[in-house]
């Protein structure tokens, strides 16, 4: 089965900092995660998601089972607890079907020619605030579905309706270019956050 996946993040307008991380692994099948610290975190999204980087490249995060997701979420949120917070949201590809856990308001959706849906629905505490609990992510991935993984900044400027326009319009150009289009609509529609898209699409 082959597999895209592409990732595009910017600073809020007149930023120098981006609060936002997202991480993609190739060597097999494709995992992708995405972050979004909380306040003056912009060290936390990406220090969380190279201990996700570690477990996945080291074989120790079993991605085919939930309860090895929210062990990981309930474990690095106890050891960060206090600190500064982020949000997280990772999937993977298994099989024919996509995996995966968030917590946190980061978004992932589920697009295709029939629609666009939110994978997910109940936006739980952040990573570091001692309280975090991972929901699941568990879709059956068909050819031409794509996937997203969207931080807020990116996600509270587009209704359902744009996204899916624009993800089906994007299906004769280049995928790679399709988290940076989605970025560019949302920036017309209001940008107050950094904003940060992975795009995910079976062939």
């Amino acid at each position: 089965m082959k597999v895209e996946c592409y990732g595009a993040s910017r600073p809020r307008d007149g930023g120098t900092v981006n609060e936002d991380a997202y991480w993609i692994w190739r060597p097999s099948s494709i995992v992708a995660a995405l972050c979004d610290g909380a306040g003056a975190a912009q060290h936390c999204a990406a220090h969380v998601l190279r201990l996700f980087a570690r477990q996945i490249e080291g074989g120790l995060l079993q991605v085919q089972s939930f309860p090895a997701w929210a062990h990981w979420v309930r474990s690095t949120d106890g050891a960060l607890a206090g600190g500064s917070e982020t949000t997280f949201v990772g999937i993977a590809v298994v099989g024919d079907r996509v995996l995966g856990a968030y917590t946190g308001d980061s978004r992932a959706y589920l697009v295709n020619e029939t629609g666009c849906r939110i994978l997910s629905e109940q936006p739980g505490r952040r990573i570091g605030s001692g309280e975090a609990e991972a929901s699941p992510i568990h879709e059956p991935l068909d050819p031409h579905d794509t996937l997203l993984l969207m931080s807020d900044g990116a996600w509270t400027p587009l209704p359902l309706t744009i996204v899916h326009r624009t993800v089906m319009a994007a299906r004769m150009q280049d995928f790679a270019d399709l988290p940076s289009m989605l970025i560019d609509v949302a920036g017309k529609h209001g940008r107050a956050d950094d904003m940060t898209v992975v795009a995910l699409r079976r062939r």
